[in-house]
């Protein structure tokens, strides 16, 4: 997909289910032909997909929240699970292409691909070229939780692995509201699904485009607020998301999604009841 000059791929790490508990599973997609007909897709679990982002512009290789990252450690019993390295193979490029990552939150489902376990058993960043992005107060809010009972269902912090980014300053830590590391590439800080949770946006020969990490994480999630219970501050989140969706409406904007299982990318129209349609690029 192009967006002016930046090239952006949606990557794929497949299907799966969300426990209560926040644990995934890797789930056949046949199951989503019926799921009315499942006993538990829909009612005690959750069925999405897991989409890093690439994106290249010149000799730039950016990516946006690198997944689960089954299959990068050493003796991982994943090693036919898709991660962000095959995907990236795909398109020619290794992990020590990679110049960028950002990570709009540190829930593990979107940050835990960011390291590995390497065959000397040493934690390793999966991109070692590469600076890490995260904001400031997501880094805080997630040490504090470390000990602590999980306040929220869905994916939680697993922050392990990234102590050693910290350590070694591989994450550059984000302060300001708005942060544009390159030109044309925005990062907004919404807050809402996290304290420091990040969109970003990409504005390039008058096209826009968005990508809205668990802000709003699939197209089922444009006029409709399941997130209460998970969201760490619900007002903020559909405040932020209001203001976001009537921006990118009056950009034209293509809309970029996390945990869509059908439609990953489109533009936003309205129906004659105002409610958004998401219609393809």
């Amino acid at each position: 997909m192009q967006i002016g000059d930046f090239t952006v791929e949606q990557l794929s790490e497949g299907f799966f289910e969300l426990f209560k508990d926040g644990s995934f599973s890797k789930m056949d997609p046949s199951r989503l032909k019926n799921p009315g007909n499942d006993p538990s897709l829909g009612k005690s679990t959750s069925a999405l997909g897991i989409d890093p982002l690439l994106i290249r512009r010149n000799q730039t290789n950016i990516i946006v929240d690198p997944g689960l990252g089954w299959g990068l450690d050493k003796n991982s019993r994943y090693q036919d699970t898709s991660n962000v390295v095959t995907n990236l193979d795909i398109f020619g490029l290794t992990r020590n292409d990679i110049d960028l990552v950002i990570l709009s939150h540190l829930h593990f489902d979107h940050a835990a691909g960011s390291t590995f376990v390497s065959e000397d058993f040493r934690t390793t960043p999966t991109f070692p070229n590469a600076e890490y992005l995260a904001h400031r107060k997501e880094w805080d809010y997630a040490l504090k939780q470390v000990g602590q009972p999980k306040k929220h269902p869905g994916a939680g912090y697993n922050l392990d692995e990234l102590y050693k980014l910290a350590a070694e300053k591989r994450i550059q830590f984000i302060d300001d509201e708005v942060f544009e590391p390159i030109n044309g590439l925005t990062l907004i800080k919404t807050g809402g699904h996290t304290p420091g949770h990040l969109v970003v946006k990409l504005k390039s020969r008058n096209t826009a485009a968005y990508f809205m990490g668990d802000l709003i994480p699939t197209e089922y999630h444009l006029n409709h607020y399941p997130m209460k219970l998970i969201d760490f501050d619900s007002v903020q989140a559909k405040k932020a998301k209001i203001l976001l969706l009537k921006q990118a409406y009056k950009e034209n904007a293509i809309m970029l999604f996390y945990h869509s299982l059908y439609k990953k990318a489109g533009k936003l129209v309205q129906d004659k009841h105002d409610k958004y349609v998401l219609v393809d690029p």
